[in-house]
């Protein structure tokens, strides 16, 4: 089978499944999940789920709970893509889904308290897909934004704007179809890029003309709850990036588990993808001596040579109790 047809093949993997797992029941989740992933299936989630080995523990301690909260759930996608990974020299194929899971906030959930409202749970989910079975998958969602949403607090006031967040400003993340090859290694090398920017310290250039190597001047950086959303690079300088490098010392770069493009959009997640050490003052928090790890993933869309938006999940809750601080408990009273 060719490349660009094994790549639809895992596009129509993924897809069978969320149209299954979407239209299901809740007690139905654990067949259709036992259905679509393998034996060794493991899936990697944020705090409080943190790894989980097989589909029956993600079905009762994620989707259920989740679903019986959130009623009536609606999948709203804004990308979907698939390639191969970089990390493991382009062997393993990888499908992603990026977007909200929205749905009437009815029950509790992690004792976050109903509204009775619409709520959306900002999510991105990495699927590696093996002989037509997920084997594989990082789902990272933005629990402390559907907390914002229930009238809870976590953080101290942030830097950037709270929001729900846009899909793509060209509406072209949905890749259903086949994709030129090209677009996708000219993402890539247009992502490699900017990771390599970011680890070269050896120059004379101010922040704002060190993003301006990989960035266009109008970037949009969708960061999540705690951090805010950030546009143009000023601002993205003054609001995330500037004060991150200020709070934080000793910071080791982890590497990534999967990294991937295609079209004019890829992105990569780690596990963790960074290990660093709070300085004090970032998100109002203050100095621990305790060496933490940030679990990220990163969606980009590029724009002819420079990246133009930048959507972020980082799993604060796990970082922060890492440090002493149980923001999720603090804030439910559990």
């Amino acid at each position: 089978m060719e490349k660009l047809d094994q790549i639809q093949a895992a596009k129509g993997c993924v897809s069978n499944f969320y149209h299954q797992l979407d239209g299901s029941d809740v007690e139905g989740i654990t067949a259709i999940m036992s259905q679509h992933t393998s034996n060794n299936y493991i899936w990697r989630g944020y705090h409080p789920f943190h790894q989980k080995t097989c589909a029956k523990q993600v079905a009762s301690a994620f989707w259920q709970p989740l679903r019986a909260s959130l009623k009536h759930m609606q999948r709203r996608q804004d990308v979907f893509m698939a390639g191969y990974n970089e990390i493991d020299n382009f062997e393993s194929i990888w499908v992603v889904s990026m977007g909200h899971l929205m749905g009437l906030f009815d029950e509790p959930w992690l004792g976050i308290p109903a509204t009775g409202k619409i709520a959306m749970l900002r999510y991105c989910e990495f699927s590696r897909v093996v002989n037509g079975k997920i084997c594989e998958t990082a789902m990272y969602f933005d629990i402390p934004h559907l907390m914002v949403q229930a009238g809870l607090h976590p953080f101290p006031p942030q830097t950037a704007a709270e929001l729900v967040q846009p899909g793509p400003m060209t509406h072209t993340g949905l890749m259903h179809q086949k994709q030129d090859p090209a677009a996708g290694k000219k993402t890539l090398a247009a992502i490699n890029h900017m990771i390599n920017a970011l680890g070269d310290w050896d120059h004379d250039l101010s922040l704002e003309d060190e993003l301006r190597l990989s960035w266009h001047e109008d970037m949009l950086w969708w960061g999540p709850t705690g951090i805010g959303a950030s546009y143009t690079i000023e601002r993205y300088a003054q609001q995330h990036s500037g004060p991150f490098r200020a709070g934080f010392k000793d910071r080791v770069f982890n590497g990534h588990i999967c990294r991937m493009a295609e079209g004019e959009f890829g992105g990569f997640f780690g596990w963790p993808n960074l290990s660093l050490e709070p300085t004090g003052g970032f998100m109002g928090m203050p100095a621990t001596g305790i060496r933490g790890d940030m679990r990220v993933i990163d969606i980009y869309r590029r724009d002819g040579d420079k990246l133009a938006e930048n959507w972020v999940f980082i799993d604060l809750l796990h970082f922060w109790n890492q440090q002493g601080v149980d923001l999720l408990a603090r804030a439910t009273g559990n």
